[in-house]
């Protein structure tokens, strides 16, 4: 990709992490058409690639992401009311493209979020695995300040991360807070200062893509199951998912190495 294109993908071959770059800097890394695209056609593509075993996803310049483009909403407003949805629904259907295929993907994904973290900014990270954040950086749903509702599953997550009350805070005040009271809420697993955030944000993804990828795989899509199973659905995927592992050469690895107290060396079949 170009370095104009609103998406970046880079990869490093040894450790297998990709990191995903949001960038719009100029413009707050702020959605817009292209952007939307270029992440439904990176998301997949990195789907598709058994040398990726991790993703970072990163915002370009000093901010992760501010939401959704108003520029392109205002231009929504030249047109009657009667056309405005069937303007807004493309959009719409192609954010939530794009992260039900970041949910599905088989690798891990880590937001790395520093500078605001706003509207489908805060949607993105939430629907990432892990998110790791900058002492700068602040958080807003936001969409009621606009007036409407989210979209790109910010409504999914919310409740699931924080519970039905903070997440109704959250979505119908439309307040702003920051990265401390993001982590006690549980929406991120660690803070840093700015200075470190990138080393530590990659020292987490380097750690997923040296474990097991198809236990990280199955493990991921156990998680996504777990809010909506019963027990009974549940514990049968967890017994096929593990059934299935001891297939695998990594399985024969960290057997061998726990018994012989090493450290395992996953991966090994590609």
């Amino acid at each position: 990709m170009a370095a104009a294109d609103p998406v970046l993908l880079s990869v490093d071959a040894t450790s297998g992490v990709a990191t995903v770059t949001l960038n719009r800097p100029d413009a707050l890394n702020a959605l817009d058409a292209a952007m939307t695209q270029g992440l439904r056609e990176t998301f997949a593509e990195i789907a598709g690639r058994k040398d990726i075993r991790a993703v970072l996803l990163a915002g370009a310049g000093e901010h992760f992401m501010a939401g959704g483009d108003i520029r392109v909403f205002a231009q929504f407003n030249t047109r009657p009311r009667q056309e405005r949805p069937d303007l807004a629904r493309p959009l719409i259907q192609g954010v939530g493209e794009a992260i039900s295929t970041l949910r599905t993907m088989p690798q891990p994904v880590v937001a790395r979020v520093q500078g605001a973290c706003a509207g489908f900014g805060l949607s993105l990270a939430n629907a990432c695995d892990m998110t790791i954040a900058a002492d700068d950086a602040y958080f807003t749903l936001a969409y009621i300040n606009i007036g409407t509702s989210p979209d790109g599953s910010g409504s999914f997550f919310l409740p699931r991360l924080v519970g039905p009350k903070r997440a109704a805070e959250i979505a119908l005040l439309g307040g702003r807070f920051d990265a401390a009271t993001a982590e006690h809420w549980g929406m991120v697993n660690a803070v840093h200062p700015r200075a470190e955030l990138e080393a530590e944000a990659a020292k987490v993804a380097g750690r997923l893509a040296a474990m097991p990828a198809a236990a990280l795989a199955r493990t991921k899509a156990l998680l996504n199951h777990a809010m909506d199973n019963d027990l009974s659905a549940q514990l049968t995927a967890e017994e096929d998912s593990f059934s299935a592992c001891t297939a695998t050469a990594d399985w024969e690895e960290g057997i061998d190495a726990f018994l012989n107290r090493r450290k395992p060396a996953f991966n090994r079949e590609g």
